[in-house]
């Protein structure tokens, strides 16, 4: 049976520390965390404390053998001050989908939804007032049993950290279509927020920059020809009259951006389509001036316009300042995450 969260509050606060006007993505973390155990096949001790540090033996089972996973949400303030989360349920459920794939227990909705409030209740003086900015929160669950040999874990820890966030990208992307190195295949853990897949995509990532891109868009690893995602982002392609976006077919993760966007164009009368996308066509798409946009949708970067995509020797180039639907669409969330635009669809949870 869940237990009552027990509060134990910070004696320190940090938060003076805190420049809203020039926060770093990822780096600064708020004055408290939750954090809960699973052992002996229940979910135990749920508490908030300070913000620290948590010792973990060498022999820990996520370490080794990478039984770990992780969400990326946000809240939000409203023009009255009321602190926002935007479609927690989904991310429970995401949360809960990557768990049952990386052979990890449930967290119950009900706990997930009462940690966040508490806790985002507890430091809501961290989040930023500033458009574009948010408390970016990241629930992650992972191995604990202290032993060596290939299995899962039957104890494991939950931790919910809230940071202080502004914009992920304050430009339009380039993207490189990898041609070599691949994501995901149908039947692994595409799907999933699990830290290994994140690993994995360092090393071509760290090329793409090199060679003055800002991300890897992936495509499939059978035929290296039909589009996955970004490295940081779903992502949807305007042709001729259609939203064209990548279908999830076990290898691409399921975005609650992505849903959130489609949900906004269908019912704005635009033609959205879920399907596979292969990059020859959008090649003669653009050959053609039927390629009008590109861009990325996540909980980190909201959406993001793509002004550059390379493949091989050639090179999609659109000019951004061109774009109805990507700013649009952006501008859209963003007023509904602050309560200045109508919550048409129920999205939105308040904080008490």
């Amino acid at each position: 049976m869940y237990q009552e969260i027990k509060i134990t509050r910070s004696s320190n606060s940090r938060i003076d520390t805190l420049d809203f006007n020039h926060i770093p993505f990822g780096k600064v973390f708020t004055d408290h965390m939750f954090v809960m155990d699973y052992r002996d096949g229940e979910w135990v001790n749920p508490e908030i404390v300070p913000f620290g540090m948590i010792p973990t033996h060498p022999g820990n089972l996520a370490w080794h053998y990478g039984q770990a996973i992780f969400e990326g949400m946000k809240a939000t303030l409203s023009k009255a001050g009321r602190p926002l989360l935007f479609r927690p349920e989904l991310h429970s459920v995401r949360f809960n989908d990557s768990a049952r794939r990386m052979c990890m227990p449930e967290v119950p909705e009900a706990i997930f939804i009462d940690a966040l409030k508490k806790l985002i209740g507890l430091d809501v003086a961290w989040i930023p007032p500033q458009e574009g900015s948010a408390l970016y929160i990241r629930p992650m669950m992972y191995a604990t049993d202290e032993s060596i040999g290939v299995r899962q874990s039957d104890t494991y820890k939950f931790i919910i950290m809230l940071l202080p966030v502004g914009p992920y990208y304050d430009h339009a992307v380039k993207l490189k279509a990898d041609e070599f190195y691949v994501r995901a295949v149908q039947g692994g853990v595409g799907e999933a927020k699990t830290a290994g897949n994140y690993a994995a995509s360092l090393l071509p990532a760290k090329m793409a920059r090199a060679e003055g891109y800002d991300q890897v868009m992936w495509l499939d690893a059978i035929h290296h020809k039909f589009v996955q995602e970004v490295g940081t982002m779903n992502i949807f392609f305007v042709i001729g009259d259609d939203v064209v976006t990548p279908a999830t077919d076990g290898a691409i993760l399921k975005g609650i951006t992505r849903s959130s966007v489609i949900q906004v164009l269908s019912d704005k009368g635009y033609n959205v389509v879920e399907r596979p996308v292969n990059i020859d066509e959008l090649l003669l798409a653009y050959q053609n001036g039927d390629l009008k946009e590109v861009f990325g949708t996540g909980t980190a970067a909201v959406v993001s316009p793509v002004c550059l995509i390379g493949y091989k020797d050639q090179k999609i180039e659109l000019d951004t300042d061109k774009f109805v639907i990507a700013p649009m669409i952006k501008d859209l969330i963003n007023k509904v995450r602050i309560q200045e635009m109508e919550d048409k669809f129920n999205w939105l949870v308040t904080v008490e």
